[in-house]
């Protein structure tokens, strides 16, 4: 199917950070898709935290599932829409590359760690990290560091930035990356419909283990609007359905009727932006979109979840002991590097008496841990076994 005027076109990609012949059988973006199913960090994610921890099932979603489901939602979107389709799912399987193990909590327990009271070092922030992990961190390739991905696919991988983190960004990248967050212009059309299939994706599929894990209930989702509806719908066909095939078949029609509602309202958004190319399209607001009820049902799903799932008491202990692992690993690498693995402890023992580059050293070791990594590297610093 031909692409849209407005999609990204990878032979007019804004190029890679190191020049490199083209790949005789793939586009730009098909070969930035290639190099992160091969990377180190998206192996990873398959112990890496989604919402429960690795420890407590085997069917719980990981980072590398949801990865996996950002992706098939993405290009699904995409291909009605006639963007671009590979860069889509290149954005998707890279953007959670730099969270932490243990998920956000362990990003918030780092960032508290790089950016507590007398050690200001930076903070950490998972997008920032999947950059770095891209631009600096993986060790595949003879000529230079990270997997030299296009503009348009880091572009894309950066979904949030501060304008402080932005200046630092732009200081040793110009006109890169991070220009959009200091201009107030937009990522490309690929780029803006990822963050809304991820939006979809784990809302959905957070119910779904939510449900499993048994600290919600198909009761209690009565009361959200955006998924009751369909249960209804369902269950007054199905009227025998067993409550396991019940939840699956009204999550699989939220899910059409989010992607549904998705390709409508930006349709009708760019029909009426009409922009002429993807840089007029990042000169535009926001063109992916939902529709307003569509917005406000799905405001409403996250909340419900904020208050009954992430924030649930046994959910929030094994938070509380997970952010603890991570803060005792940071004190522990700080104050011993050699504990780390080589590569990382020679970072840190460089830096001498830079203290912010040993800590960000130190970040960036305990960021491409998996769970059981973690909690095994725990165990051995501290003689406590604290999850599993």
């Amino acid at each position: 199917m031909a692409l849209a005027a407005f999609s990204s076109d990878p032979a007019r990609s804004r190029g890679r950070r190191h020049a490199e012949a083209p790949a005789p059988t793939r586009s730009a973006f098909q070969r930035d898709r290639d190099r992160i199913v091969h990377s180190t960090a998206f192996r990873r994610l398959v112990y890496k935290t989604q919402v429960f921890l690795n420890h407590e099932g085997d069917l719980f979603r990981t980072r590398l599932t949801h990865s996996l489901e950002v992706a098939q939602l993405g290009r699904s979107i995409a291909r009605s829409l006639a963007l671009n389709e590979d860069l889509v799912e290149a954005i998707a399987l890279a953007h959670d590359l730099g969270h932490t193990p243990f998920g956000h909590a362990g990003q918030d327990a780092l960032n508290h760690c790089m950016s507590a009271p007398g050690q200001d070092w930076g903070g950490f922030e998972h997008n920032l990290q999947s950059l770095r992990v891209v631009d600096h961190l993986e060790e595949r390739y003879p000529a230079w560091d990270g997997l030299n991905l296009c503009f348009e696919t880091r572009e894309g991988i950066l979904k949030h930035c501060s304008p402080a983190n932005a200046r630092k960004i732009e200081a040793v990248d110009p006109g890169g990356v991070a220009q959009r967050f200091l201009d107030h212009s937009q990522p490309s059309l690929e780029a803006q419909l990822c963050n809304l299939a991820d939006e979809i994706a784990y809302n959905a599929h957070d119910i779904d283990d939510g449900v499993r894990s048994g600290l919600l209930t198909l009761e209690q989702m009565q009361a959200v609007e955006l998924f009751e509806s369909h249960r209804l719908a369902v269950r007054a066909e199905f009227p025998d359905l067993p409550d396991r095939r019940l939840l699956y078949e009204t999550i699989r029609r939220m899910l059409s009727a989010q992607v549904y509602d998705v390709i409508e309202a930006t349709r009708e958004a760019i029909a009426a932006a009409n922009p002429e190319s993807a840089d007029a399209a990042r000169k535009l607001g926001p063109l992916v979109r939902f529709s307003a009820d569509m917005r406000r049902q799905s405001a409403a799903l996250k909340r419900f979840l904020l208050a009954n799932l992430y924030r649930h008491p046994k959910v929030m202990h094994t938070t509380g002991q997970a952010q603890r692992m991570v803060r005792d690993l940071f004190d522990a690498y700080l104050t011993d590097p050699g504990q780390m693995a080589p590569k990382f402890s020679r970072r840190a023992m460089a830096a001498g008496a830079d203290r912010a580059h040993q800590a960000r050293a130190v970040a960036d070791y305990i960021a491409g841990m998996t769970d059981r990594f973690a909690t095994r590297e725990h165990e051995r610093l501290t003689g406590q076994r604290l999850l599993g």
